[in-house]
């Protein structure tokens, strides 16, 4: 094995340890959020709030899995949400499992589970909400760049 093999190895190695610890990290950031109501789950909803207060935003995932990779409507929803925040410096992530995301950020008032494609997290700008999990991935999605991931993809820990 070359020294370049073995840097590789070392570097895929240290790359999945970065992806599964932001996906914990991820996870700690919905649950708090939802506790303290400071999600909005759905793309419709998330755009209406990108609209009215963009500076409120903290944070923003974009869910999808193989059954909506075909859905143009939907890319064409993801290509203007992530235009929108990187014009608005706001951290995004991709996450493949949606039906997990689903059951993190719960069902609506009728028991149906929400529209998970895109959930934001968001902060009042009178009191800026701060949270370790929060700092981790801005960290992350800032590493990711330097790496010219511009979206990185997390995986959120089996349950």
């Amino acid at each position: 094995m070359t020294l370049e093999e073995i840097r590789e190895q070392e570097n895929t190695m240290e790359n999945a340890d970065r992806v599964q610890s932001a996906g914990a990290a991820l996870e700690e950031l919905l649950i708090a959020a939802k506790k303290q109501d400071y999600l909005t789950v759905g793309v419709y909803e998330s755009a209406k709030v990108m609209n009215v207060d963009p500076d409120s935003v903290a944070f923003c995932v974009l869910a999808t899995d193989e059954e909506y990779e075909c859905d143009i409507a939907l890319q064409i929803h993801f290509t203007l949400i992530q235009a929108f925040c990187f014009d608005n410096d706001i951290n995004v992530v991709r996450v493949n499992d949606i039906d997990r995301l689903a059951s993190l950020v719960g069902a609506d008032d009728s028991g149906e589970s929400k529209d998970a494609h895109c959930i934001l997290v968001t902060s009042p700008s009178a009191n800026p909400w701060k949270d370790p999990a929060l700092d981790k991935l801005s960290l992350f999605c800032e590493e990711s760049r330097s790496a010219y991931d511009w979206v990185p993809t997390v995986t959120l820990p089996e349950r």
